[in-house]
């Protein structure tokens, strides 16, 4: 029997007296880790909060198995958001629509949650009208015309269903009274309200694609309500990628279990917790990046080179060689090994210790200071 098909659906409820200690902790925490962020200039709270959205848009959607090129993300984020990051990466119309709704969630947190709202953040997701190759409804309830909504994993003929959703001829009924819940006063803390609504909406499963990353768009909206703020200095979606394999085990764990959703309401705090944790990763970056432009504010370095330190403070993975310069420059093999060079002579780049066919460089940390994590 699932969550929903249950007598008292959906009449939620948990050991609130086992949750003090922890949520207490989390909730200190959370207005410490805000403090601090808001204690930044405004350039770098405005960096922290272009890092920490960027991370929110890309790991959404990696949960999915849906990678977005990060500089688009970054592009359509600054764009929205009136930042000036230099040369802005045009972005492909199904980025544009996961920043349109994280944006949305966020900015305007204090709006009202309705339906039209999930169906504008739905058709927003899916610009074509489709899910890869398969056509869905779009801004509108599943109909399950072809079959009930079911999650399940496995090869074709050996799938196994984790869950399957209430049918949709419930869908307006379940929607309407979830929305009702949502925007009404209630005495219940917010961010054990941000934990409920995740649970609720995903045990709807109302859409034909896209539940998973509307669900953590009403998370970031009702944690934003519970800061009372629209500046996100943390990703809970990033944490929930580190956290795949453990966040699907506890979601059918307690879909296929009783209302009393305790064991739910724990995990959800210790992820938000670690979450603050992994916002420490972006406060560094961020702090980094701004004492090396503070260190080199006399010199001058062209549009190419601008973009790659950039990329490079940002956290570029892997080595970075003349070729991946190139390619990130947009500009020919000779001209990137000019650049490199001459950033080389400068002490900005340092060579790497010979290993493999390509040399490859990496920056060079200002005077006084030491790479994040050493």
């Amino acid at each position: 029997m699932y969550l929903h098909e249950r007598d008292d659906w959906p009449r939620f409820h948990w050991d609130q007296e086992g949750l003090a200690n922890q949520l207490t902790a989390v909730r200190h925490r959370q207005g410490r880790h805000i403090g601090r962020m808001e204690g930044l200039g405004f350039r770098l709270r405005e960096e922290a909060v272009l890092g920490t959205l960027t991370q929110d848009v890309l790991k959404s959607s990696e949960i999915e198995g849906e990678i977005l090129d990060i500089d688009q993300v970054r592009s359509s984020l600054a764009r929205r958001l009136g930042l000036d990051i230099g040369a802005l990466t045009p972005a492909d119309r199904n980025v544009d629509g996961v920043v349109e709704m994280m944006l949305d969630a966020t900015q305007k947190y204090q709006d009202q949650l309705t339906e039209e709202r999930l169906f504008g953040w739905h058709a927003a997701l899916f610009p074509t009208g489709r899910s890869l190759m398969l056509k869905i409804r779009v801004g509108d309830w599943r109909d399950d015309s072809s079959g009930p909504m079911q999650v399940v994993s496995g090869p074709i003929g050996k799938e196994r269903v984790h869950y399957q959703a209430p049918p949709a001829d419930q869908l307006s009924a379940e929607m309407s009274r979830f929305v009702g819940w949502f925007n009404r006063p209630d005495p219940t803390d917010p961010v054990l309200k941000a934990a409920l609504a995740h649970l609720w909406f995903v045990t709807i499963h109302p859409f034909d694609d896209g539940n998973g990353r509307i669900a953590r768009a009403i998370t970031d909206l009702a944690l934003a309500r519970s800061e009372q703020s629209p500046k996100r200095f943390y990703s809970m979606s990033a944490q929930i990628r580190l956290e795949r394999n453990d966040y699907y085990e506890i979601l059918e764990q307690t879909q296929k279990g009783t209302l009393d959703v305790t064991a739910w309401m724990q995990w959800f705090l210790g992820c938000l917790d670690r979450a603050f944790s992994g916002a420490e990763v972006t406060l560094s970056a961020v702090l980094r990046k701004a004492r090396f432009w503070e260190s080199h504010s006399g010199e001058s370095f062209n549009d190419r080179q601008q973009k790659v330190v950039n990329r490079l403070l940002d956290g570029f993975e892997g080595k970075l060689t003349s070729s991946k310069w190139a390619k990130l420059a947009k500009c020919s093999q000779d001209t990137a090994h000019r650049d490199i060079i001459e950033l080389v002579k400068r002490g900005v780049l340092e060579k790497d210790a010979a290993g493999g066919r390509s040399t490859s460089y990496s920056l060079t940390e200002p005077t006084g200071t030491s790479r994040p994590g050493s």
